[in-house]
């Protein structure tokens, strides 16, 4: 038998391999296009039933969404607040809370009641423990206890009567941008939102103003506060230390003070308790209210600390001028900038994140190694030696494991601070020199700078929410509380709990810290 022609046969296997796979791929679209068929058809079958869901439970009045099962808090422990009415007899009882100036205008210099029907309610008035929980992240199987914090705003019922209420508002420790947005709109909620027939007193400089004969207290009127706010610092100046219980005492007893705002950190929110308490002690009815103000961020449970984002903002413009000094001279330019935070990094790092142009930054959470695999000092080596320069942003506070921790304090009892931007200037020069090559290093302080200006625009909102809350607060009569925003809400805050963790420091295993990782590329020595 003859054997078939090796063309042909080729010709027949190359037709049958086209034939199989002509096969293989309508079959394969074939497949595919079911699935996209199958896929369409659930999805649309789905929406369906999730229409019906949605309607069903908005018609029971229940939210969206599907349940979590064990995902409950077990109990909410509220942060109850001292109330002066259980131990004094109200001012304010039978007085309707108004907002005082939608009922009254002005014909001329006489201010008149307008016509029956205008608006002046508000719109929200807070109710008995109604609160904000303060842990919002829940996962299945998260059914521990939760704290709450009281809701800030105006009460139904007030406490005192705006007619015979004399206020007091000092400003303690170091500047802080929208102080005097705070002092600001004190004056105006007691003055506009409540009427007060009596004076808001200016205590002028810290807790020592309320004696020292030369710097007496000045009067705080509408008019006089009318465009303080368009200006940094404190118009009632500022100073640590200067607490004298009694002396205090005299000032509240002689003036007939009812309502005491304290603006301040930490250290002195703890005086004011200390003021509250004694009041309290010697049945002196006064509410006292703190507003907490920390340049650092570094007051524990609140979002945010008013002049904070400021803050941050005005430290771009020394970064930047820190990577035109540090690109502009050679060889081997750096930049280092020297950012305020004592114990905590807040500023150094949201500034960096702010920034993007930042190489290398080092906060108090975080502690430096020099050289190494993980050593700070390669790494910005490798960086001017990739991009000619380098940009450095090291908080006031970081290296305490490297130069030690001072044991000298200032007046309000805070330790003095090595200076570790020098520091680093002289490490980076020195390891430049061991590698054989100059550095040109450029030492930037914008410290008291970057406190000391007006607060921007998203500063002034939030200090004008907490002196109206503070107000709030003291004429529904509590007392021995601060006021602040958490989990994006306006809250009153007892003060012992607020300062009992305080300061309060940056989580270096954060997602904060994770992104400083990532802009600057630095080793990660955590």
């Amino acid at each position: 038998m003859a054997k078939p022609d090796a063309q042909s046969a080729a010709t027949t296997f190359a037709v049958a391999a086209t034939a199989a796979a002509a096969t293989y791929f309508l079959t394969k679209r074939h497949f595919e296009n079911m699935m996209v068929t199958t896929r369409s058809e659930a999805y649309k079958r789905d929406r369906a039933e999730s229409e019906i869901v949605k309607a069903e439970r908005k018609a029971a009045k229940l939210p969206t969404g599907v349940k979590l099962e064990n995902a409950s808090p077990i109990d909410v422990y509220l942060w109850d607040l001292e109330q002066l009415g259980k131990y004094f007899k109200p001012e304010g009882d039978g007085i309707q809370n108004k907002m005082f100036a939608l009922t009254r205008e002005e014909d001329g210099d006489v201010k008149t009641d307008k016509e029956p029907g205008h608006h002046a309610n508000y719109n929200k008035l807070i109710g008995k423990n109604e609160c904000i929980v303060a842990n919002i992240r829940r996962k299945p199987g998260d059914n521990e206890a939760v704290r709450a914090y009281v809701r800030a705003g105006p009460r139904a019922q007030l406490h005192f009567n705006p007619k015979t209420v004399n206020a007091a508002i000092v400003t303690c420790g170091g500047l802080c941008p929208g102080l005097n947005n705070v002092i600001r709109e004190i004056t105006r909620t007691l003055y506009f939102m409540y009427g007060i027939q009596g004076k808001v007193f200016g205590i002028v400089g810290g807790y020592k103003g309320f004696y020292d004969p030369k710097t007496p207290p000045i009067v705080l009127t509408p008019e006089n506060v009318e465009n303080i706010h368009h200006e940094g610092g404190t118009i009632l100046g500022s100073s640590r230390g200067g607490f004298d219980m009694e002396k205090i005492l005299d000032f509240i007893k002689s003036n007939n003070i009812r309502q005491l705002y304290v603006i301040g950190g930490d250290g002195t929110h703890r005086g004011a308790f200390k003021i509250h308490e004694t009041c309290m002690e010697k049945g002196l009815h006064i509410a006292v209210a703190g507003i907490p103000k920390t340049i650092d961020n570094d007051v524990d449970y609140l979002d945010r600390s008013f002049g904070f984002i400021t803050s941050v903002e005005a430290a771009q413009t020394a970064i930047r001028a820190a990577k035109v000094e540090a690109s502009c001279n050679l060889p081997n330019g750096v930049g280092i900038v020297k950012l305020m935070g004592r114990s905590s990094g807040f500023i150094a790092a949201h500034a960096t994140l702010g920034s993007g142009d930042v190489d290398l930054c080092l906060v108090p959470e975080v502690p430096i190694i020099l050289e190494g695999p993980n050593g700070c000092l390669p790494h910005l080596w490798r960086r001017v030696k990739k991009n000619g320069y380098a940009v450095v942003v090291v908080a006031e506070g970081a290296g305490e494991e490297l130069l030690g921790e001072s044991t000298e304090t200032d007046a309000s009892g805070n330790k003095k601070l090595p200076q570790i931007g020098e520091f680093m200037k002289g490490a980076i020069n020195e390891y430049f020199k061991k590698q054989g090559e100059e550095a040109t290093v450029k030492y930037i302080d914008p410290s008291y700078m970057i406190r000391s200006v007006p607060a921007n625009a998203t500063d002034t909102l939030y200090c004008m929410q907490l002196a109206q809350n503070a107000v709030h607060g003291t004429m529904a009569g509590f007392t021995g509380f601060s006021v602040g925003l958490c989990n994006n809400k306006m809250c009153l805050l007892p003060i012992p709990e607020l300062v009992a963790t305080s300061p309060r420091q940056m989580n270096p295993r954060g997602r904060t810290w994770e992104r400083i990782l990532a802009v600057t590329r630095q080793p990660n020595t955590i």
